[in-house]
């Protein structure tokens, strides 16, 4: 039986890692689709390199220092309850990857290729894994002083601010730091709208995103024994209400509907365990609305040119998930319990520090070093022909 349950669990946790996996190539689409066409190869081929740059990162060094694993013993070791630990990491490193996978979306049109790829390295070794051991697994004794001060730990089922606050707020540096991309904003006050390249295929990679979320949710249990129906259902019901809100916020456009389901999938990654149905609908409606609302004043009053808006997407509407879950995780809301707000509220502004920190040293020390902007040139021809030397439709072919 005890093989049984060990094959079960690595069967289970790998399905996770499968369909988060998968998520990343909605990352690469709804990038692609976002994007105007001199950019759509750049969005591709980012997405998959850092995915394996992130995988490095995160075997030899990232993992370690979240967990205290490392993977440098025998095959025959590592095979344990059927290789468990493997299959686990597999699954958290589709978690970490969707850091680099979130801060591509805010950078795109004109970051250099491979400081990009070293800034996935860093952050995916070092500064992601400080606040996931933090958060997950009892590093520093925070969870402790939290636990005994106000009689609940921080709780994150499924990384609303370990993985989406944490990609968002990172994300932020590095879009200040590049600045606008070139004729976004004129001197004059004026918005040029860059509108996106296909929305067919912004509409794809929302729904491989949408899909992939009941495995990036309901997996995070780990273990088949801990499975949830409430999460699932949470999960959809947060859904609905994020594309529903942002499709009247947002005045029907299709940029805004595609993605309101994934602001509230966002914001509910963190409580999916413990809400009633009702609290997620409401969860999920607010992250739309915020979206929305914030996406428009970052473009448009702010002059920040987030180009998927990844910040409003992933660091507010992930942040307003950690409190939530505090708040509607609550018995007294019709969920669970055994979540505190005061907890939720200092480990989601610990997260955003972080973030805040690591992202402005990271792409701080590039831009002074390296440098983390392609010349005007080279943005004006497009990342697609100036990195990659090919675009994704050629506009002629040859006669011979």
């Amino acid at each position: 039986m005890e093989a049984l349950k060990s094959g079960s669990d690595v069967l289970f946790i790998l399905l996770g890692g499968i369909m988060v996996l998968a998520m990343h190539s909605g990352f690469a689409f709804l990038e692609l689709g976002t994007v105007r066409k001199k950019s759509q190869v750049n969005a591709l081929v980012k997405i998959l390199t850092d995915f394996s740059v992130s995988t490095i990162a995160y075997f030899f060094v990232g993992y370690s220092i979240a967990y205290g694993v490392n993977f440098f013993a025998g095959a025959d070791t590592l095979l344990e309850k059927n290789g468990f630990e493997l299959t686990k990491f597999f699954f958290l490193l589709t978690f970490a990857a969707a850091i680099p996978a979130i801060i591509s979306g805010g950078i795109a049109e004109r970051a250099r290729f491979y400081p990009q790829l070293a800034a996935t390295f860093l952050i995916v070794a070092l500064i992601y894994p400080l606040f996931e051991g933090i958060a997950w697994n009892q590093a520093f004794g925070i969870q402790a002083w939290l636990k005994a001060t106000y009689g609940e730990e921080f709780h994150d089922f499924a990384g609303s601010v370990v993985v989406h606050a944490m990609g968002g707020w990172i994300a932020l540096p590095a879009v200040l730091l590049l600045g606008a991309r070139y004729g976004r904003y004129t001197k004059e006050g004026r918005v040029s709208a860059h509108p996106p390249s296909s929305i067919p295929f912004l509409a794809l990679g929302a729904w491989i995103l949408t899909v992939g979320w009941f495995g990036f949710n309901v997996m995070s249990a780990q273990t088949i024994d801990k499975i949830s129906g409430l999460v699932a259902m949470n999960s959809l019901m947060a859904m609905a209400g994020g594309t529903l809100v942002a499709m009247v916020a947002g005045r029907n456009d299709p940029g805004f509907v595609h993605n309101g389901p994934l602001a509230g999938l966002v914001a509910v990654c963190a409580g999916s365990d413990l809400m009633h149905p009702m609290g997620a609908l409401v969860v999920g409606g607010v992250a739309g609305g915020l979206f929305v609302l914030m996406f428009t004043l970052t473009q448009n009053r702010w002059k920040i040119d987030d180009v998927l808006g990844v910040w409003p997407l992933h660091g507010l509407c992930g942040a307003w998930g950690g409190l939530a879950a505090g708040i509607f995780g609550s018995k007294a809301l019709g969920g669970v319990g055994g979540v505190a707000f005061m907890p939720q509220l200092l480990m989601t502004a610990l997260a955003i520090s972080i973030a805040l920190v690591g992202g402005a040293v990271v792409y701080g020390l590039l831009k002074s070093t390296v440098g983390l902007r392609l010349d005007r040139e080279q943005e004006y021809n497009g990342a697609d022909l100036s990195i990659h030397r090919i675009t994704a439709t050629p506009e002629r072919e040859t006669n011979w």
